[in-house]
Order: structure tokens, then C-alpha cells, then sequence
């Protein structure tokens, strides 16, 4: 199978991930942070470790404001609900995932809170939220990079512009994170959302919160292993964010794909992936009948496109029977649709990853020339 849909997970996950999280299971199966023998001392550790080069890997302050989730959507909750408050406003973009979205408008709904859309697209993104922004605007928090184009928003100016007004500003990283460079400290970063199973080829089932700002816990409350004694939820963290026992093998197969990605080099898997979403929009573009959205030199490795009278679900399943996996539809983002003008027909999303090689590129253009001449013909 040639696998194209790395925007959703990563399909291949490196030889040292699978490795770590078999040791986990094998040898620390035990609840760390709860007890004080050896297996569960050196599962702690474990953890700690990894919110160590978590930390550091993306330029936060401090290793203990590191959470582990279940995925960035669990972590792009947790900051919408734990730090907007009734009568504040948010500012998210018009490009962004359900992720943020369905949060967003679940806290106009029934929290109080007022939403606006930022264009993502804007020439001159300074002027472009100094429009946007109220007196009660409390949070921006738009995404790095989109899941369905592979547009990336310039998250320093944003930063920069919250900043300015006093603003605190979150980033969803689902698309970019172990992909494109980011430093919370340099760009001004109050919350960052991960999904590890994506860029940083962890398990699926991992997710990373880390929480510069303030914010309180707002989702789970819970047992943490410290204060045990008080029935409120402790205020410091990790313990704050983080209620029952974390998931060690996932955690561990986490530390293993960033230490790969470190080792590889993101510039340098970047480059590859770049290069390979090149080749794809180059070979697609020529074909009579195919529009492409996205693959930009700057972009992150995502691209869609779509064929003339043709349901981009019924080319998905073409590619499907030649071995080909792709997405179809609306990627759970319905306003990128409507922003690119393909709500009612979807996109079908190519997205390569580190281990995509150029001939399995070569090969779906090929099979996409075949299938247009074909058309054609008919």
C-alpha cells in the first residue's frame, strides 16, 4: 500500500517507537507517580524525561506545564474551556479544523462567549486582527498549518499582535508540530496543542498540551497521586490537567519518535516531504480536468485536489482498489471548504510522510494520468 494520509496519523511509525512502547508494556506496567517501588520509580522518571525533551524541543519554559492527552482535539478543549470565561470573545481563523471549531461555537452556544473568524489568508494579518479584536477579546487561537491545504498561518505576527493587546494566544499544531520549526518562547506561544501521532510518530492516542498561560481545569478532575487528601483538584501542574494514570507505553513511544525526528532532522524531513508534494502538484496540475489546492514551497507536505464532475470520495475509492490511501471529503474542516470553494464537493487529500519514497509519488501520478486519459477517451 502507498500511503498518503499522514495529515490523519502516520501510517509507518519508526522501528525504536514500536520497540519503546513493547518495552513499556513489558517492563513498566505500573501506575507511575503512585507508588515507591522500583518499576514504578523508573516509569516516573520515564515521564518526566519526556516532558523534559518535550520542553525543549518546542522552547517551553518548563517541563512541568507539559501535559500528556489522549490528542490535540482533548488538548484544544482543555484551553478553550479552561481559560475563556463568559462575556469574553474569541478570535479563531476561517480555516480551522472542527477541533477548534465545534469547542469554539459549543462556547457561543451555551458558555457565553462571543466568536469571531480571522481571515487566514489575510495579505496584512496585523491589520487583519486589529479589526477583529473587542475590548473583551481574552484569546486568539487559530491552527499552524492547514490540514487540507497546507497553508501556514504566521503565527509570530499573530502572537505578536495578541501580545500587543494584552491578549493570550494558543495554536493548534495537529498539522505542523515535529514538521514545521516552532519555539513557544520565540514566537510568543501561550498554549500549544499537539498530536504526537502525526509529526512526531508517536502512537495514535497521544497528545500534548503544554500551558504557558493561565488555565484552569476544566474538563477532568480526578485522582493525581498528590494531595490526595483534598477532594479539590490540585491547581499546579501537571497534576491539574492531568486526572488518572497517564498512558505510559504511548508516553515512551512518544520519546522514541522525537528522539527519530531530532536524529532525521525536521528541516531535513521537511525538505523530503516538501519535495514530494511538489512532485504531486506538478504531475496533478497538468491534467486536464484535476484542480489542486495547496502544495505550496512554503506549505506544510499537504495537498488536495479535485476532478471535474467527479465525487472526490468515488476517486478516493479508485485510488483505494490500486493500493492507493488517501482522504476524501471535508478532513473535519467545513471551514477550509467553504474559504477554497469545495463544501459541496470535498477535496481529495494527499499528505506524504517521512517515509514516503519518490517512487510511490511517481507511481500515484501515474495512475492518475491513466485514469484521466481514460476519461477522456470515454
Amino acid at each position: 500500500m502507498i500511503y498518503l494520509d499522514n495529515a490523519a496519523t502516520s501510517g509507518v511509525k519508526p522501528l525504536a517507537v514500536r520497540q519503546a512502547v513493547q518495552r513499556a508494556l513489558e517492563n513498566y506496567s505500573v501506575n507511575p507517580g503512585r507508588s515507591g517501588y522500583h518499576s514504578a520509580i523508573k516509569a516516573s522518571e520515564a515521564i518526566y524525561a519526556t516532558r523534559v525533551a518535550v520542553a525543549e524541543f518546542f522552547g517551553a519554559a518548563r517541563p512541568e506545564h507539559v501535559i500528556f492527552t489522549a490528542g490535540c482535539t482533548q488538548s484544544v478543549n482543555m484551553v478553550l474551556k479552561g481559560v475563556l470565561q463568559p462575556g469574553d470573545h474569541l478570535l479563531i481563523s476561517d480555516m480551522e479544523h472542527n477541533a477548534v471549531a465545534r469547542p469554539a461555537f459549543w462556547l457561543r452556544d451555551y458558555a457565553g462567549v462571543s466568536v469571531d473568524l480571522f481571515d487566514a489568508a489575510a495579505n496584512d494579518m496585523e491589520a487583519e486582527l486589529a479589526r477583529k479584536i473587542k475590548p473583551n477579546t481574552k484569546l486568539i487561537f487559530c491552527l499552524h498549518a492547514s490540514n487540507v491545504t497546507g497553508l501556514v498561518l504566521p503565527i509570530e505576527t499573530i502572537a505578536r499582535v495578541a501580545h500587543r493587546y494584552g491578549i493570550l494566544f494558543g495554536v493548534d499544531a495537529a498539522q505542523s508540530a515535529g514538521v514545521l520549526p516552532i519555539s513557544m518562547k520565540k514566537t510568543g506561544i501561550d498554549y500549544l496543542c499537539v498530536a504526537a501521532h502525526k509529526g512526531l510518530l508517536a502512537p495514535m492516542g497521544t497528545g500534548l498540551l503544554i500551558a504557558e498561560g493561565p488555565i484552569k481545569p476544566s474538563l477532568l478532575q480526578g485522582g493525581t497521586g498528590t494531595l490526595s487528601v483534598e477532594l479539590a483538584q490540585p491547581n499546579t501542574l501537571p497534576e491539574g490537567l492531568e486526572s488518572g494514570t497517564v498512558n505510559l507505553p504511548g508516553i515512551m513511544g512518544l520519546s522514541a519518535g522525537l528522539r527519530f525526528v531530532k536524529q532525521k532532522g525536521s528541516d531535513t524531513l521537511l525538505l523530503h516531504e516538501r519535495a514530494l508534494c511538489q512532485r504531486l502538484k506538478n504531475g496533478l496540475q497538468s491534467l486536464p480536468g484535476v484542480r489542486v489546492y495547496g502544495g505550496l514551497l512554503d506549505g506544510a507536505p499537504v495537498l488536495s485536489f479535485t476532478e471535474e464532475n467527479c465525487p472526490s470520495e468515488e476517486t478516493a475509492a479508485f485510488l483505494a482498489k490500486k493500493g492507493i490511501a488517501v482522504r476524501a471529503g471535508l478532513h473535519c474542516a467545513p471551514l477550509a471548504h467553504r474559504k477554497i470553494g469545495t463544501a459541496d464537493t470535498g477535496t481529495v487529500r494527499l499528505s506524504p510522510g517521512c517515509f514516503t519514497t519518490l517512487p510511490q509519488i511517481n507511481t500515484v501520478v501515474s495512475v492518475m494520468q491513466a485514469r484521466r486519459t481514460t476519461h477522456r477517451s470515454k
